[in-house]
């Protein structure tokens, strides 16, 4: 019997890195993508498979698919849509082309490969497609506007996408994780440094605390869980007979899911503000 497939974008480190080792170790057959070519030849030695694929290059994206179904014989089980970056600062900073940037990476590369893979699953009767979004896909905190919007995006594309396919054997899941040890914060600098002009801006003093969080780690935030919490909830996503449309991971997620049902938005509000 064939192993099980799954392509899983942004494997260089974190969620993608750990999600790949451990559907491997539960006998999938894993194509762990990355966006750099060198992350991709690190992953090769660590015995994957690994097409690169840059979501903001839709060519790479061609051709990490066709990489994936040459290899399989054309059938692809699960895809996986991880690969994602944040771009810190308020709103009222936030050049326009840098939103149109964060969502060339975190929502349209993933909406070109989720389509690329809708008629390889339908042709093939069945499928997955896990969207790894947020906390923050459903809850908005304060400086952090470009990845609220670009996971509420998903969140949107991916509930509209679930009802769509209903009836074809192509299964939508979401996954939204709280706090997770990745590089997520390191990887934001060069981002934050190319757009964010906070010595003009009007609370320039107000970026102090963004930049000690930024350049200064100070440990695990609080409720932080391993990448491997999300690894657990993805295998529950792709073998389960009956996977759950959404998974929460860590307590934020819960604790916000409870949250935004009970409160009014304005309460709702004061407690986000005050995170």
């Amino acid at each position: 019997m064939c192993a099980k497939t799954i392509l899983i974008t942004g494997c260089s480190s974190g969620i993608g890195h750990d999600a790949a080792h451990g559907l491997r170790a539960r006998g999938w057959r894993v194509f762990a993508s990355c966006r750099q070519a060198a992350d991709c030849r690190r992953m090769i030695e660590e015995g994957f498979e690994s097409p690169r694929i840059d979501y903001t290059d839709e060519a790479t994206i061609t051709a990490g698919l066709k990489e994936v179904l040459e290899a399989t014989g054309g059938t692809l089980d699960v895809l996986f849509n991880n690969g994602a970056y944040a771009n810190p600062g308020l709103v009222e900073d936030l050049p326009t082309d840098a939103l149109r940037a964060i969502f060339e990476t975190n929502v349209f590369g993933w909406h070109t490969l989720a389509r690329a893979t809708i008629p390889v699953m339908r042709a093939q009767g069945h499928g997955r497609i896990v969207q790894n979004s947020s906390v923050l896909g459903f809850v908005t905190l304060p400086w952090r506007g470009a990845y609220n919007a670009a996971k509420h995006a998903v969140e949107g594309l991916t509930d509209t996408l679930r009802i769509e396919m209903r009836g074809t054997g192509i299964e939508v899941i979401t996954i939204e994780p709280g706090p997770i040890t990745a590089k997520i914060r390191e990887n934001a600098i060069p981002h934050f440094e190319r757009w964010i002009d906070w010595e003009n801006a009007a609370r320039r003093d107000d970026y102090a605390a963004l930049r000690h969080r930024l350049y200064e780690s100070s440990g695990p935030d609080a409720f932080e869980l391993p990448a491997s919490a999300v690894t657990k909830k993805l295998i529950h996503a792709v073998e389960s007979s009956r996977p759950r449309a959404r998974y929460y991971v860590t307590t934020p997620t819960y604790v916000m899911g409870t949250l935004k049902r009970l409160l009014p938005t304005r309460a709702l509000d004061w407690v986000l503000s005050k995170i």
